[in-house]
């Protein structure tokens, strides 16, 4: 998946593609891309008609992964994308900077933050990282269940 910043896109950003199944959109690495992110991604949510559950935890996941690139990559920007793919919604963040990547490391019983992927991976249905195609950087990524499982009502 590759993050555009110069595919057509409504009004004057530049930095925005969207279609009936996907949004991706490019913030600067600044704090209120975090919240900028929840909001993007709430309006586009509600636009798809997703289920509440879904769009509630991805708003969730999209500002954990944008706030872990803020603060632990040295990004310039950070790029987001929410995809519908087989059953599920795809929450992506790519950062351009360097970074620990993988799995959340333990944190203690007093922190105030480090359980952000351990958010993500409970909600998820599944979850990774890779390398950010074109160079440097990584894509952090969960699908998050788009119907609710177990024979749930829908």
């Amino acid at each position: 998946m590759a993050f555009s910043s110069h595919a057509q896109s409504p009004g004057q950003d530049r930095t925005v593609v969207l279609t009936d199944e996907r949004l991706s959109f490019v913030l600067p690495a600044v704090d209120a891309s975090a919240s900028e992110a929840r909001r993007r991604t709430r309006l586009q949510l509600a636009a798809w008609r997703t289920p509440g559950d879904t769009a509630d935890s991805a708003q969730l996941v999209v500002s954990e992964l944008v706030t872990n690139a803020l603060r632990h990559t040295g990004s310039r920007t950070v790029g987001c994308e929410l995809r519908r793919v087989e059953g599920a919604l795809r929450v992506a963040v790519a950062s351009d900077g360097t970074g620990p990547q993988g799995a959340p490391g333990p944190a203690a019983e007093d922190d105030e933050s480090g359980r952000g992927l351990f958010l993500v991976c409970a909600l998820a249905k599944v979850w990774g990282v890779r390398p950010r195609e074109g160079g440097r950087g990584h894509v952090v990524w969960a699908d998050l269940p788009l119907a609710p499982e177990d024979g749930g009502e829908s």
